[in-house]
C-alpha cells in the first residue's frame, strides 16, 4: 500500500468532541497519518493537546500552519477542519490557498458569505474539498441510493426525513452545548447542527433537492437565540412533496436520524437506529428487509451480522477522500463536497426567510 496520507487538524484538541471522530476515522484504514496541528485556539492548549496525542508538529495559529506545511517537502496532504462554524471559512480558504486539500466538518459554514468564500478558494486552488456529512455512508445508505437510481421505486412522490434529540431540551452549560446555542458562533441551531444532515441524506438518497420549502422554527427553550426545533415542509420540480423535522428538544431522543421515501411501485425506510437494515415495501405490501449482505457498495469491513455503524462511516468518507487525493475519482460522487454545503446552507436561510414570513413558500437558492 501506498504511505499513509499526511493529516494535518484544525481543532479538535482537549474537550473537543468531534475532533476526536475524525482522528479514529482517518487511521481506521490506515490511509492517513496526523502529523500536524493547530488543536485549540489556545497555544498552551494546543501544545498539551498534540504531545498527548503524538503529534509532530504543533502550531499556535492556523494560517503560519498552512503556510509553513505548505512550505515543507513533507508538510500535510490534507488538512481536517473540526472547529466551530463561524471559523470554517477562514480555515479552509488559507489552506486551499496554500495547495492543500480540505476535509471540513458540517456544516460547510455559519453563513451563507462565508460558505461563498469558500466556494471563491475552491474556484482558484488545485486543492479539494470534501464535507464530511457522514450518514450519507452508511452501507445501507448508499444501497438506498442505488435502488432509487435504478429504478426501484418508481417515480419519486414522497420524502419524509427527520433528525430528533433531547440533549438540547433545557438551558444546558457546556462547551459544546455553548457555542452550538451561540448564534455567532453556529449560525442556526438545529437547522444547521442537524437538519442539514437530514436535508442532505434526502438528496443523497433521492438525487433531488426541493426547490422551494416552507418552515416553522422554534426557539423553545426559553431565551435560547437559536432554533431548537425546525419544522419544514417540502416542495420538488419533480412534483413530488416532503417534510423534514429536526429538533433538540425532543425529550427521550438521542440520536433518531430517519429517512422514509415513497414512489409509484415501492418505499425505502432507514434509521439510523438500525442502521444495518433497510426496509423495501413494494406496492403489494411485502416488506422486504436488505442488510448489508445486500450491500453493493463494499463500504464494509465486517462480515454481515458483526454490527457497524456511526465510525465506520466516518471511515467510509475519509478512505474514498483518501482515494481521490491519491488521484482515483471512481466513488467521487458519493463524496459530500462543497454542492453539499451550500446546499445546506441555502436551506438554512430559506427556511430562516420563511419562518420570518409566517411559513411563506420561498425558493432554496444556492
Amino acid at each position: 500500500m501506498s504511505q499513509p496520507i499526511r493529516l494535518g487538524m484544525v481543532g479538535g484538541g482537549e474537550g473537543a468532541f468531534i475532533g476526536a471522530i475524525h482522528r479514529i476515522a482517518a487511521r481506521m484504514d490506515g490511509q492517513f497519518r496526523l502529523v500536524a496541528g493547530t488543536l485549540s485556539s489556545d497555544p498552551a492548549r494546543a501544545e498539551a493537546s498534540a504531545r498527548a496525542l503524538g503529534v509532530e508538529r504543533s502550531y499556535a495559529d492556523f494560517r503560519r500552519m498552512a503556510a509553513e506545511e505548505a512550505a515543507r517537502p513533507d508538510g500535510i496532504d490534507a488538512v481536517a477542519i473540526v472547529t466551530p462554524n463561524h471559523l470554517h471559512a477562514a480555515v479552509a480558504v488559507a489552506f486551499l490557498d496554500a495547495g492543500i486539500h480540505v476535509i471540513c466538518d458540517k456544516p460547510v459554514a455559519a453563513t451563507q458569505d462565508q460558505a461563498w468564500q469558500i466556494a471563491e478558494a475552491v474556484a482558484r486552488s488545485r486543492a479539494r474539498f470534501f464535507l464530511t456529512h457522514n450518514y450519507c455512508a452508511h452501507p445501507m445508505v448508499r444501497e438506498a441510493r442505488a435502488i432509487v437510481a435504478e429504478g426501484g421505486i418508481g417515480t419519486l412522490r414522497l420524502v419524509q426525513a427527520e433528525f430528533l434529540q433531547g440533549w438540547l431540551s433545557e438551558d444546558v452549560r457546556s462547551k459544546q452545548a455553548d457555542w452550538r446555542t451561540d448564534p455567532a458562533q453556529a449560525g442556526a441551531g438545529a437547522l444547521g447542527d442537524i437538519g442539514t444532515h437530514a436535508w442532505q441524506l434526502a438528496a443523497f438518497v433521492t438525487g433531488q433537492v426541493p426547490d422551494s420549502i416552507s418552515a416553522d422554527l422554534s426557539s423553545i427553550v426559553p431565551g435560547r437565540r437559536v432554533d431548537d426545533d425546525a419544522r419544514v415542509a417540502l416542495r420538488y420540480a419533480s412534483g413530488a412533496k416532503g417534510g423534514l423535522w429536526c429538533s433538540q428538544v425532543a425529550v427521550g431522543e438521542e440520536g433518531g436520524l430517519s429517512l422514509r421515501v415513497f414512489g409509484t411501485d415501492a418505499s425505502l425506510e432507514w434509521r439510523l437506529d438500525d442502521s444495518e437494515r433497510l426496509v423495501m415495501t413494494t406496492a403489494d405490501g411485502v416488506a422486504h428487509v436488505l442488510t448489508r449482505a445486500r450491500d453493493r457498495s463494499g463500504s464494509f469491513r465486517t462480515p454481515p451480522g458483526h454490527p457497524e455503524g456511526y465510525l465506520e462511516a466516518f471511515a467510509n468518507l475519509y478512505t474514498d477522500i483518501a482515494a481521490v487525493i491519491r488521484g482515483d475519482d471512481t466513488h467521487l460522487d458519493r463524496i459530500p463536497g462543497l454542492s453539499d454545503g451550500l446546499s445546506g446552507m441555502a436551506f438554512i436561510a430559506a427556511a430562516q426567510e420563511s419562518a420570518a414570513q409566517d411559513g411563506a413558500w420561498i425558493r432554496v437558492q444556492p
